[in-house]
């Protein structure tokens, strides 16, 4: 398997305090890593730092085999990565849907037909079609995350990077939601406080506490309903 994503022994500090210590990690094609941890112990910060845009104090993160120290390295590989950001909001900025989930095919260089007809296209392949000409700030919050997440897929990334995936999603988007990242083809790297989540679509996990990363297991106990327990290694 060859490696997409890598942290390489990476801190972060944030006005004089370390919020990532000596992180690293690498994640391969067909792999789907969870990231588990308590509230504030440096999952989003981890997240952020992949994709450049918080900046280590020491050292190496690397995309796609290519080590990435400055912007112009980072904005040129971000392309083929889907980042879906923790909150929905920080995300949608175009007044329709259509236009928000076109968004990043045009700026890849489609037409607007063409980035207008992807984005139907993965409308209606996550089921939530009918929204295209809706208001984005006038959905409901699972709502608000498919759409985010078409918007991810229309651009056909390598690679996603999913910031509590779970968090907002009623029952009904949430099996659209799980049926999507299951049908994904790519590799993902996932936070999440959903157990159920994590056990259904991750291959292997680690865990971070105090902005230190360790190994952890996943355990699924399937009786009639699944059981899942994550905890350090």
């Amino acid at each position: 398997m060859s490696e997409l994503l890598a942290l390489e022994d990476v801190s972060v500090s944030r006005e004089g305090a370390r919020v990532l210590s000596h992180a690293s990690l690498s994640l391969s094609s067909g792999e789907r890593l969870a990231i588990i941890g308590p509230n504030g112990a440096g999952k989003t910060t981890l997240l952020r730092t992949l994709m450049g845009l918080e900046r280590g104090v020491e050292g190496r993160v690397r995309l796609f085999g290519t080590e990435c120290g400055d912007e112009h390295g980072f904005s040129s590989l971000r392309p083929r990565i889907g980042y879906l950001f923790q909150d929905s909001d920080d995300q949608l900025f175009c007044p329709t849907v259509i236009e928000d989930v076109a968004f990043g095919p045009l700026n890849l260089g489609c037409t607007q037909a063409e980035a207008l007809s992807r984005a139907a296209d993965v409308l209606a392949q996550l089921g939530i079609g009918a929204l295209a000409p809706r208001i984005s700030h006038r959905l409901s919050g699972g709502e608000k995350r498919l759409v985010c997440l078409a918007g991810l897929l229309t651009m056909k990334p390598e690679v996603l990077i999913l910031d509590e995936p779970t968090n907002g999603v009623d029952t009904e988007n949430g099996h659209r939601l799980r049926a999507a990242l299951r049908g994904f083809p790519g590799a993902m790297l996932l936070v999440s406080h959903d157990d159920g989540f994590i056990a259904e679509l991750a291959t292997r996990a680690m865990a971070i506490r105090d902005g230190t990363l360790s190994a952890a297991a996943i355990h699924a106990h399937r009786h009639m309903h699944s059981h899942p327990h994550i905890h350090p290694a």
